[in-house]
C-alpha cells in the first residue's frame, strides 16, 4: 500500500503527465473526475485539484489542509510555484509551472525560511560582487539577495534593484544554488 507521501507523489507525477488515475490508501484518494485529477481525504474532502486540460497543468491546493506542506514540497520538486501569495474564495492556493534556472533548487516557503538559510550562510553571501547563491522571485524575475534584516516581524530583503518588506509568515518563492555550498534550512 502506498504511503501518503508516495500517493501524493504519484498524484503530482501522473497529473503533470496528464494521465488519469485511481489510487487510494487509508487516508487519501486520488482519482480523475471530468478531465481533472483530484486528491481527497475522508475528513476534508477535496484538498488538491490538477487541471490537466491546460498545458502545462495547473494545481489548486487547499490552504488549510493538513497535507498542504507535503503537497507543496512535492509540487516544488516539479517546479510548481504559487506566483502570488493569494488564496481564492474557496481557500485554494493556485500553483503554476515555473522553471528554475539551471543549477538552482526552488523553494516555496514562509519568508522566515529564507532568512534562516541566509543567516546560516551569510559569511558566504556577504563577499564582494553580485551574490548569486540565493535569489528571490519578485515581479516575475529572479533577483540576487544582497542582505536581509529582520525588524518587528518583517524581513527586509535587499536585492540589486530595491528592498522588499515581507512578513515572516508570507509565502515566497526563492532559489538556492545547487552546488552544495548552500542548503536550505527547514
Amino acid at each position: 500500500m502506498l504511503s501518503d507521501l508516495e500517493l501524493i507523489q504519484e498524484f503530482v507525477s501522473r497529473s503533470t503527465q496528464k494521465k488519469e488515475l485511481l489510487l487510494a490508501n487509508k487516508n487519501l484518494i486520488a482519482l480523475t473526475v471530468s478531465r481533472n485529477n483530484q486528491l481527497t481525504t475522508k475528513t476534508d474532502g477535496i484538498i488538491a485539484i490538477a487541471q490537466t486540460n491546460v498545458p502545462p497543468p495547473k494545481f489548486l491546493v487547499q490552504a488549510n489542509s493538513p497535507y498542504w506542506e507535503t503537497i507543496n514540497n512535492v509540487l516544488e520538486q516539479y517546479s510548481y510555484i504559487i506566483p502570488k501569495n493569494n488564496i481564492d474564495n474557496k481557500g485554494y492556493h493556485h500553483y503554476q509551472y515555473c522553471q528554475s534556472p539551471e543549477g538552482y533548487k526552488m523553494h516555496c516557503s514562509k519568508a522566515v525560511m529564507l532568512w534562516r538559510t541566509w543567516w546560516k550562510y551569510r559569511q558566504h553571501l556577504l563577499k564582494p560582487g553580485i551574490p548569486l547563491e540565493l535569489m528571490i522571485r519578485t515581479r516575475d524575475s529572479w533577483y540576487p539577495v544582497r542582505d536581509i534584516t529582520i525588524c518587528n516581524g518583517l524581513l527586509y530583503v535587499k536585492t540589486l534593484g530595491n528592498e522588499l518588506a515581507i512578513s515572516t509568515n508570507d509565502l515566497i518563492i526563492w532559489i538556492s544554488k545547487n552546488n552544495g555550498s548552500i542548503e536550505a534550512i527547514n
